[in-house]
């Protein structure tokens, strides 16, 4: 190949960094089944990752959400059924029976923390064993009454004086430092979760943030390691995870989602809860225009004869939705400033989330935020249907990549305990990985 050759192919590979990142090779290639439960959607998506790193989706299937409210479980029996329909659906799809899911979890008030580990060595080398160790010291430092770890990630190490080490296997020191990330929510809601998908003969492989997986499918690799916020506007809550250096650094979430806003119309203009949902859809923004004033939108009146609806102007709408909103970036404007993250997290912003689709959502956060936003739709999934890969899907596909290890420091060594035998043994050493 030429040196004009070359620098073509240089190009265009550079030209489409989220092409660039399809190709990072995949740790693990499956088939994996992923399970997000969400209060306005379930979906189940079973696939695996190609050899070139794409991820291909083999079934897939959703229902409208049940039984779930802010991202938790409230009635087990609905939520049974949803989740049963939508995983029969993409297990029809796949021609395959899934024994395992890994699942999102978006409730139990979900908090991220920062510990600093050390570990002796006394000059021998480091070992996966000593990693493991430290990983379950950050785990023993995190625990407390009522909550559980969902995730203990390591960010990096130091041996000795030395730091800035990816991975310290094979290397020297007295002392091993490590830092670690680790995201835990409330116990009874993990219990919740659980209970729900032994009732569906399911089986829990891996339990991941929200956030963290929105970010693993929206976000290309420049804004993984340069600094960027994650926020997906969900039905009813709003998740923030903050990526730095290739790595999540912090996680939160709120209690108000789109379907807040839902209610808002419905409340306001004294209609019903789908109604208002269908206002929003099809006439929702944030952005105020001269013309809305003389827009009038027809809206049927809670306990009136059908055939007397009222008339409302557009402005009314948008004089309801936009406050709502406002008042949801002004808490994620917050959020960002408490974690004491903020310049780590840059001056990029991606939104996702099916609330984000909202008209003017992308402009409001960015004159709030006070930082560069775009609407974040999920790395393209072979096979996938395209209503399928917008953003209120971004969780699902997020969840699909982290199976196959992205996002996963060291995703060679196994963080739990060996694998015990049994169902009562297994049973067991799932609650003790939640200590």
């Amino acid at each position: 190949m030429n040196d004009l050759s070359r620098r073509a192919t240089l190009t265009a590979t550079r030209a489409d960094p989220r092409q660039q990142d399809a190709r990072r090779q995949p740790a693990r290639s499956g088939p994996f089944g992923v399970l997000d439960i969400g209060s306005t959607k379930i979906s189940c998506l079973i696939g695996r990752a190609e050899s070139d790193g794409r991820l291909r989706a083999l079934g897939f299937g959703w229902q409208r959400g049940r039984g779930v409210k802010s991202g938790g479980i409230v009635d087990l029996e609905e939520a049974e059924k949803a989740i049963r329909a939508a995983v029969g659906a993409a297990e029809d799809q796949a021609d395959m029976r899934l024994k395992s899911v890994t699942v999102n979890l978006s409730c139990g008030q979900p908090e991220s923390r920062l510990f600093n580990v050390q570990w002796p060595i006394d000059g021998r080398a480091v070992t996966e064993d000593d990693i493991r160790r430290v990983v379950r010291e950050a785990r023993a430092r995190a625990a407390s009454e009522g909550r559980g770890t969902i995730h203990a990630l390591p960010l990096n190490f130091s041996t000795d004086e030395t730091g800035g080490v990816a991975d310290p296997r094979g290397l020297y020191c007295d002392t091993l430092t490590a830092q670690l990330h680790v995201v835990d929510a409330a116990t009874t809601a993990i219990k919740s979760v659980t209970a729900c998908l032994e009732r569906c003969e399911l089986e829990i492989a891996s339990m991941v943030s929200a956030p963290f997986a929105s970010g693993l499918a929206t976000l290309v690799e420049d804004e993984r390691e340069l600094g960027a916020t994650v926020i997906d506007m969900g039905g009813g809550t709003t998740t923030i995870a903050i990526f730095a250096e290739g790595q999540m650094l912090h996680t939160a979430q709120l209690p108000v989602g789109g379907n807040h806003v839902t209610n808002d119309v419905a409340r306001l203009l004294s209609t019903q809860v789908a109604h208002a949902e269908r206002l929003k859809t099809l006439y929702g923004t944030c952005q105020e225009s001269p013309d809305d004033a003389r827009e009038l939108l027809p809206v049927p009146l809670v306990g009136e004869a059908e055939h007397q609806i009222a008339k409302v102007p557009r402005s009314a709408l948008v004089s309801i939705i936009r406050p709502r909103l406002e008042e949801i970036f002004e808490l994620v404007r917050d959020r960002i400033e408490t974690s004491g993250l903020g310049r780590a997290a840059g001056a990029r912003v991606v939104l996702t989330g099916g609330a984000s689709q909202l008209v003017g959502a992308r402009e409001l956060a960015a004159q709030i935020l006070d930082r560069q936003v775009r609407i974040g739709k999920p790395l393209g999934v072979i096979g996938l249907p395209d209503a399928a890969t917008g953003p209120n899907f971004a969780t699902m596909i997020g969840l699909l990549a982290f199976a196959t290890g992205d996002g996963q420091t060291m995703h060679d060594i196994d963080f739990s305990l060996a694998a015990p035998q049994g169902r009562l043994a297994r049973f067991m050493n799932f609650l003790v990985r939640r200590m």
